[in-house]
């Protein structure tokens, strides 16, 4: 059954209404007032990485997640959730490593929807969905998505189980220099296996973990004009793209400003690791140092994290100066100049 969560903010002159069925979010200023940059009291949204184990070892992997990588204690979550209950967090999204090989997953999932009254979701590798863990997730999740990484036996599999219970299935598809081909190929004619989930999410590689040097970004390759072409056809699932896709749309298409936003981390997202720090995206980790949860509480950080006010207070740079669309987008990514599609 679907609840509508809505919740106002006085001081920021802006509501929020959250469909915990649908996954429908709307952020509605006050008449007379602008869209908030920034909610200044705490994320809408986390993203919580609960392991950094993983045994598949893909390539394009950013955190680098294998079989040595370490399990965020559920003491640890519950301390987060403790916390984030009087912010405006409606979702977390559990990430990792492959979030439902944690040894406490069924549970994490549990105390996420029944005692905190959150709607999780999480990404997976496609491997570990055994029957306690569909189990769960169809009782307690909004949606799972499986990444998509060849030769996609993994991915077929995980479908297959999801979708034949009823679980809202999305696909998480990284676009770089190479597997865009692969994207158009699905687009134009989408493989059998494609036809039963919910959605298609385009992903932005970023050249970060272990990944292989022969990977081009995405800016890189001459077929954008194609690519996003092909998503403004009629497709049997929906289409979605990451904040870093963003200035691509801008570009490359007539999508309305109303249907995406620029990048939100720090404005309304919040990344922390399964060792406790906390980021205003999930991609800073190798190259900043994190807040100290363990020694700090979450809306410090929010608030007065100096990477979390870096990231909000950024400027323009030269070549956006110019733009007529650089409010739409907000400048692309601002930590990597280098995978902005404009």
């Amino acid at each position: 059954m679907a609840i509508l969560i809505h919740k106002y903010f006085p001081k920021q002159h802006y509501s929020t209404l959250f469909n915990t069925k649908t996954g429908f979010f709307l952020r509605k200023e006050d008449p007379g007032f602008s869209s908030p940059y920034w909610s200044e009291c705490g994320p809408e949204l986390l993203d919580i990485s609960i392991t950094r184990w993983c045994d598949r070892g893909c390539p394009r992997c950013y955190r680098e997640s294998n079989t040595a990588g370490k399990h965020m204690s559920i003491q640890d979550y519950r301390y987060i959730l403790d916390q984030v209950k009087k912010m405006p967090v409606n979702q977390i999204a559990l990430g990792g490593g492959n979030p439902n090989q944690h040894p406490d997953f069924s549970k994490i999932l549990q105390v996420t929807r029944q005692e905190y009254g959150i709607v999780p979701s999480y990404t997976s590798n496609g491997r570990g969905l055994t029957q306690e863990v569909l189990e769960s997730s169809k009782k307690y999740c909004g949606a799972v998505a499986i990444s998509a990484y060849p030769p996609y036996e993994d991915l077929t599999n995980a479908i297959q189980k999801l979708t034949s219970i009823g679980i809202k299935t999305n696909i998480h598809f990284v676009l770089d220099k190479e597997s865009i081909l692969t994207a158009i190929s699905w687009l134009k004619e989408p493989p059998a296996f494609l036809i039963k989930v919910n959605a298609m999410i385009f992903l932005n590689f970023k050249p970060l973990g272990r990944f292989e040097k022969k990977i081009g970004l995405l800016k890189e390759s001459d077929q954008l004009k194609t690519f996003f072409a092909e998503t403004q056809n009629p497709h049997p699932y929906k289409i979605g793209f990451d904040s870093c896709c963003v200035s691509g749309l801008v570009s490359y298409t007539k999508t309305s400003p109303l249907f995406f936003d620029g990048c939100d981390a720090g404005r309304f997202s919040m990344f922390i690791s399964e060792d406790m720090k906390a980021f205003p995206c999930s991609f800073m980790m190798n190259t900043h140092q994190g807040y100290d949860l363990k020694n700090h509480n979450i809306i410090d950080a929010w608030k007065d994290g100096n990477e979390f006010k870096v990231i909000r207070n950024r400027k323009w740079d030269n070549k956006c100066n110019n733009c007529l669309k650089k409010q739409i987008c907000l400048g692309g990514c601002p930590s990597w100049n280098s995978i902005n599609l404009c």
